[in-house]
């Protein structure tokens, strides 16, 4: 693992800057826990006071340090992308293993509802959930049912490699030797795959991130728990960008892309380190 950090770190710039943003993230979210204002309390500092050294990304309209209540935005957001990069991976994971391995009609029928998940108009799916479940709807909640929309793509990238996997000879030794087929896709399968769902579970805390910016700049998740998108809410709701607070809105849009770069160019420099053609070109093998 040291060594792999180690190229990554000298060989790829995109994971240099993957790292530095991500560190950036990371301390935010450790400084959550020594913050010294409560993210449910308002009023506690001067309103609308532009950024400075004391207040580093100023205050808002409702009398919170924004720079504080970015600490727990950020880690509330990243928790909730991975719930649902979690709960994807694994049913993504069971799909591909048991589509590819086991073929025929298990193959046929598991294809079946995979690909009936992929047209599925996610977005207003997730706007009809939120109204119905607007009484009981929090961050974790979110994660869980973005999580059982998240796993389609993956699910036939996984079966399109254990179908490949399938036909190699450690698999026939395997099948031949009496082990059964539950054992082959855990012990001869599953550690071919791993890198792949590595990697695009990165991917999908993205996705997921996303989304619940969307639903909760329209109001539809949990408003009273901080995240990057209720920090967006409550500066349109307080009309920041007429009433001149530009720094309200430009805070969480600047850890956004922070965070968005940090996982996007940590999935891309994986993606090709994994692969080993584009590794040795990489590294200058």
């Amino acid at each position: 693992m040291l060594r792999v950090l180690r190229d990554l770190l000298r060989y790829d710039g995109r994971f240099r800057i993957a790292f530095i943003f991500l560190v950036t993230v990371v301390l935010m979210i450790f400084l959550s826990f020594i913050s010294p204002y409560d993210p449910n309390k308002s009023f506690v500092v001067a309103m609308d006071t532009p950024p400075s050294l004391e207040h580093v990304f100023g205050t808002d309209s409702r009398g919170q340090d924004i720079f504080w209540w970015m600490t727990f935005a950020v880690r509330n957001s990243l928790l909730m992308g991975v719930i649902a990069a979690v709960i994807s991976r694994v049913i993504a994971i069971l799909v591909g293993l048991a589509a590819g391995y086991q073929g025929g009609w298990i193959d046929r029928v598991l294809m079946a509802v995979n690909d009936s998940f992929v047209v599925l108009p996610l977005l207003p799916i997730l706007i009809l959930l939120g109204f119905l479940l607007r009484d009981i709807m929090n961050l974790y909640l979110l994660g869980v049912i973005l999580g059982f929309f998240g796993w389609p793509y993956d699910a036939r990238l996984i079966r399109s490699q254990v179908l490949s996997l399938k036909e190699r000879s450690f698999t026939r030794t395997a099948v031949y030797s009496g082990a059964n087929s539950f054992w082959i896709t855990i012990n001869e399968h599953l550690p071919f795959v791993l890198p792949i769902v590595f990697a695009t579970t990165i991917n999908n805390m993205l996705w997921s991130i996303g989304n619940e910016v969307t639903l909760s700049v329209l109001g539809l998740s949990d408003l009273t728990n901080p995240s990057i998108g209720t920090a967006l809410y409550w500066a349109n709701q307080h009309g920041a960008l007429v009433a001149g607070v530009w720094w309200w809105i430009a805070a969480p849009t600047v850890v956004a892309i922070i965070l968005f770069l940090g996982l996007y160019l940590l999935f891309a420099s994986i993606n090709e380190y994994i692969d080993p053609r584009t590794r040795l070109r990489l590294i200058g093998g």
